[in-house]
């Protein structure tokens, strides 16, 4: 159950969860994550799935993308929307290096709208 498991987590001294989707059965067609903070029900932020296999390094990417849309002035909802955004592109932009898994393309969107502050 994610709204209890984001409520235990938020039990434990957490400001803000964001449980990650990208695993469940939905998946495939949609990822679905949730954004859980104290003051209202958890937040669904929905992204279409984007079929690759260059999808190393997707959760630090999405950590960093937070911080660095926190940092520029955003509110947290509008940080994490931003960064699903960022790594739907960056999958999308489909940076295929070697063999097997690689890494997605951080700079598809160099100066684009992801270097924009708030």
């Amino acid at each position: 159950d994610v709204a209890e498991a984001g409520r235990r987590l938020l039990a434990l001294g957490a400001k803000a969860v964001l449980i990650k989707g990208g695993h469940f059965e939905s998946a495939p067609i949609l990822v679905t994550d949730w954004l859980i903070t104290p003051d209202r029900d958890p937040d669904p932020l929905r992204q279409p799935h984007v079929n690759t296999p260059n999808n190393h390094g997707t959760g630090c990417t999405l950590s960093s993308a937070i911080a660095s849309n926190l940092a520029k002035g955003y509110d947290l909802k509008t940080s994490v929307h931003r960064a699903k955004e960022y790594i739907s592109g960056a999958l999308a932009a489909m940076l295929d290096l070697g063999r097997g898994r690689g890494p997605m393309n951080h700079a598809f969107a160099l100066s684009g709208e992801f270097s924009k502050e708030a």
